[in-house]
This record gives structure tokens, sequence and C-alpha cells, in this order.
């Protein structure tokens, strides 16, 4: 009988025991439900025979369709603008496409069929984002790190908002053109590389190529020379061309190093289908005088 007793009472303790850790179990996966941010997605119809066009605030990096009913490509010319279209006709069931901009914000859409779409071209550039939606839906890239894109594309715009000139040496003029490195900033690991070029001449200046490499300062005849060439990770604005009586300017983003006494920074705006190469030469010391961005607070930042 007390055998049977206490059979009784460990089944009951046992299960006791499972209840409660089901119980906790469900609490935890209710918690971490309720911390999700949902992110919500837009609808639009689709159709076989015409285009639909969605314009979004950032150039596009990424595109995901949810199922082969739907074709989509990046607008010629146009990194901003998504062409999306039916690859069949008549599909029934609704399908899904993302899309991730160059800004680290991520999108959703919803895609149904509709032989007559009342709508075919969508805006996002508009869209009011709050903090929280905001940071629901950005996206971390690889080469940045941990900085956030628009943190990132904040800083640059603030280094060329303020416009300011604080390395007053590295500069060159020649062939109608003035080529100034007018600052180099530093945040989080980041170097921000703040550059002008002034087309003095009637002739336009396009730009083949751009270079960062570091240098042997001098070249012994000879020897081989060796080059590391550093990569842009980010740059505020497209440059393609600097036409006649203009000014232009840009911000670099590069993985913060520093360089060898005896090397130089190189920086080269190669001209498309022509000889007049601009160089700016950069010293290690000049790396290491780099300064902190200073954002200017408006009257929105501190309400």
């Amino acid at each position: 009988m007390k055998t049977a007793v206490k059979n009784t009472l460990m089944i009951l303790i046992l299960m006791l025991g499972y209840t409660s850790i089901t119980h906790g179990q469900d609490a935890l996966c209710l918690s971490q439900k309720e911390n999700l941010s949902v992110i919500e997605s837009y609808d639009i119809e689709v159709t076989f025979d015409k285009t639909s066009h969605l314009i979004f605030p950032s150039v596009i990096r990424y595109v995901d369709l949810g199922s082969t009913n739907l074709v989509a490509s990046k607008a010629d010319d146009a990194g901003n603008v998504l062409r999306v279209k039916a690859a069949v006709r008549d599909f029934k069931e609704e399908t899904n496409f993302s899309v991730i901009t160059e800004d680290g914000t991520f999108y959703s859409f919803n895609a149904s069929y509709n032989s007559c779409p009342r709508v075919t071209n969508y805006s996002l550039t508009k869209i009011q984002k709050s903090n929280c939606e905001w940071n629901s839906k950005q996206v971390f890239f690889k080469e940045l790190g941990k900085n956030a894109p628009h943190l990132v594309d904040e800083l640059m715009g603030e280094i060329y908002k303020q416009n300011k000139h604080f390395i007053k040496q590295i500069g060159t003029r020649k062939f109608g053109i003035e080529f100034l490195l007018k600052g180099i900033y530093i945040d989080d690991d980041k170097f921000y590389f703040h550059t002008q070029i002034k087309n003095s001449s009637f002739v336009s200046f396009p730009i083949d190529f751009i270079n960062f490499k570091v240098v042997d300062k001098k070249k012994a005849k000879r020897t081989v020379v060796q080059e590391v060439i550093k990569h842009p990770i980010r740059v505020y604005k497209s440059l393609d061309e600097v036409h006649g009586k203009t000014v232009s300017r840009n911000v670099f983003v590069l993985d913060q190093f520093t360089i060898a006494d005896d090397k130089l920074l190189r920086l080269e705006f190669h001209e498309k289908n022509g000889s007049r190469l601009q160089v700016l030469e950069i010293k290690n010391s000049h790396l290491l005088k780099s300064k902190l961005v200073k954002k200017q607070h408006t009257a929105e930042d501190l309400e």
C-alpha cells in the first residue's frame, strides 16, 4: 500500500513539474512574440501585359521574389527604380517579394494578379518612418560592420553640408582642373574623405574610375612597386562627370587603416577617354590627424 501511495505521489510531482515547465515555455514564447516587431507588407497588383514600377528613396541593393510567377529587375541607369510584372498569366495564389535598399531599409510586398490593375506605378520616397518602425526595418551590411547604413549616410551628409576645409596642403591644379582633399574624418573605425573637383574650363571631365591605393614614396628603378588597393565601402553620391565651369564635391568611406612612413596613399581620378589624370598624395601623418564628425543639431533634433 505504501509503495502504491509513494508511486502515485511521484507521478503527481512529475506531472506538476512538467506542467510548470510547459507553462514557463509558453510564457517565454509569448514574451518573445511580444518583443517581435511586425513589418507590414504593401499590397500591389501586377499583370502580364503591363510593367509596374516602384520608386525607392535609396538605391536598390537586394531583391528576392516569392515565386516564379513574378519577374523583376532594376531599371537601367536608375538604381532606385524596380520593374515588376507577372511572368505567367492569371496566377491565382498571392505571392510576395522583398527589397533591401542601400540606406539599410527592408521593404516587404504582397503581389496579386489583376488583368487590369488600377495602379501600376508606386512611390515609396515619401513614406514617414517613426523611430520604432525605422529600427525594425534596419538591415546591417557586412562591409559596414556594426555601423547602421543610415547613420553612415547621415555622417556623410553632415560632412558634405558643413563643407569645411581644414587640410590646406593636399591639392593639385592642372589641365584646368583643381582637385582638393578638404578633410579626413573618422568615426567608429571608418575614414571619411571629403574631396572637391573644380573644373575651370568649358571642357567637361568625365570620370572613368577612382582609385585609393597605397604606394611606395620612392619608386626605385628596376624594382617591382608594391601597390595595395583600398576600396571605398560607401560613397555619398555617384560622380560620373564634372561639367565645365562647375564644382563637384563628394565623401568616400573606407575602413580605418594606417600606412608606413615610407609609403603614401594615392587618390586618383581617371578621366574617361582622356589623359587628365588627377592625383592626390596623402601621408600617414594626415590620416592620424583625422577629425571626429561634429553633428550640428537642428531644432527638430532637440525636440
